[in-house]
């Protein structure tokens, strides 16, 4: 199916293409390019893709859009990253699909994915959502411009670590419902509190359309700053969580074998009862979140419940894998993505849970904490101790002062990096153990993780 044709690509980027061709997706990145894509020749400050343009039309791209001469079909513009830009707002504006932004510190992903599940549940083939975690300045517009014209639905992860970055997002992606999941200390690097992530955060609101919906967590402390922040630019703000007087609260909840049973009223009295197969407390919020965005865009709240029984979990993000050993299998909860104090905590709330013979937390060091860093990885011995864990294995800087915290309430293992890692947990993990993997991406734990799971680090004779 054609997403784009060159006359159409050359009008959004006043461009001029070489001559006529039509591409069927878009990427930026040489090695994702497949048949029929276009491929947008980036410079970055290490690489530039202009170099990788032979590489992008051998794998199949059908054109590109480049800043210089290309012998390849392509729409030839003055900067390819402003081109990218304006690509997304095509995309965008061409579009009458009804479009949801999703924020905040914790959950943005997996509520993104949630979303795109229910609405999708409702109208198979018709939701589009941005892949991966690409919720930045390069990721928000190309997921834009990958859009396809007739969708009804977009689903859009925004993403920062410094102010006035939601605000340039917010204002390309122009959703009928924000979404913001929670407020948590993630990035404090770069901020002063958490009230300035909140209002950093609170930006996505600015780009909202005339009418539109902001949701905003009703347990967060936040909340009022949050409401603050919607009030100028929402027509509709509705509030999601636990606490009496939530606009669109669980009632109820009940852990069964197969999930959660949540039974949720919205406005309107309107009611819905549904079972999220994803563990965690964390879970409720997000699918509460979820149900309130179904609602506003007028999607199938039916269909929107059944979604969350099927809802796997996403690779680095809650996925859950078995480890062979000699006798039967361990379970491996692989949340190696990304960290951060409250999805630390939210986890390992799960893994101590999960029916176990032992409890296995490997952690690595969460980033851009700033001066607080020591403080928030030490905060983290009381989860740890409450989870039942029997072994910790700490990974990179700044764990020391979590293993301080701990003592001697939990046998401990302390590690520089990834290839110590590997040979602190080799021989350790046993048939029925339940071992969390979690660290900021950068610490690399997802290797681990696939190591983990193929079976090339031993298990336990």
């Amino acid at each position: 199916m054609t997403l784009w044709n060159s006359s159409e690509i050359a009008e959004a980027v006043d461009g001029e293409a070489s001559g006529a061709f039509e591409v069927s997706g878009v990427t930026f990145d040489s090695r994702e390019v497949t048949e029929g894509d276009l491929f947008i020749a980036l410079k970055g400050e290490s690489a530039d893709g202009h170099d990788y343009l032979d590489g992008a039309f051998a794998n199949g791209a059908a054109g590109a859009i480049v800043g210089r001469e290309c012998a390849g079909p392509n729409v030839r513009v003055d900067d390819t990253m402003t081109a990218l830009g304006a690509l997304g707002a095509a995309g965008r504006a061409r579009s009458n699909a009804k479009i949801i932004g999703v924020t905040g510190s914790v959950g943005k992903t997996g509520t993104k994915e949630a979303l795109h599940a229910a609405l999708d549940r409702g109208r198979p083939g018709r939701a589009h959502r941005s892949v991966k975690s690409y919720n930045n300045h390069t990721g928000v517009p190309l997921s834009l411009a990958r859009m396809p014209a007739d969708t009804l639905y977009g689903v859009f992860e925004m993403g920062m670590n410094h102010a006035g970055e939601l605000d340039t997002l917010t204002r390309l992606v122009r959703p009928h419902v924000a979404i913001v999941t929670a407020i948590a200390p993630a990035h404090s690097e770069f901020f002063p509190d958490e009230e300035a992530i909140a209002d950093a955060k609170g930006e996505i609101f600015i780009g909202l359309e005339p009418g539109g919906t902001a949701l905003i967590p009703f347990d967060s402390p936040h909340r009022d700053r949050l409401i603050a922040a919607a009030e100028p630019h929402a027509g509709r703000i509705w509030t999601f969580g636990l606490g009496e007087g939530a606009d669109i609260r669980a009632r109820e909840t009940v852990r069964e074998a197969r999930g959660t049973y949540v039974a949720a009223s919205l406005p309107g009295d309107v009611s819905v009862d549904f079972v999220i197969i994803q563990p965690g407390d964390h879970w409720v919020s997000n699918a509460l979140a979820v149900i309130g965005a179904v609602e506003a865009v007028g999607g199938d709240l039916a269909a929107a419940g059944l979604a969350f029984a099927e809802l796997s979990g996403l690779p680095g993000r809650g996925e859950r894998r078995a480890i062979a050993c000699e006798g039967g299998e361990a379970l491996l909860i692989d949340e190696s993505y990304n960290a951060n104090p409250a999805s630390m905590k939210a986890t390992l709330k799960v893994l101590g849970a999960e029916p176990a013979h032992r409890r296995i937390a490997i952690l690595g060091t969460m980033r851009e904490l700033g001066d607080k860093s020591a403080a928030f990885h030490a905060g983290l011995a009381g989860p740890i101790e409450e989870a039942g864990v029997d072994f910790a294995l700490l990974v990179g800087e700044h764990m020391d002062a979590l293993e301080s915290a701990l003592g001697s309430s939990v046998e401990t293992v302390h590690v520089p990096g990834l290839a110590e890692a590997r040979d602190a947990i080799a021989g350790r993990i046993a048939p029925g153990d339940a071992i969390l993997v979690k660290g900021s991406n950068a610490i690399g734990l997802a290797a681990l993780v696939d190591e983990l799971a193929s079976g090339k680090i031993p298990c336990s004779n």
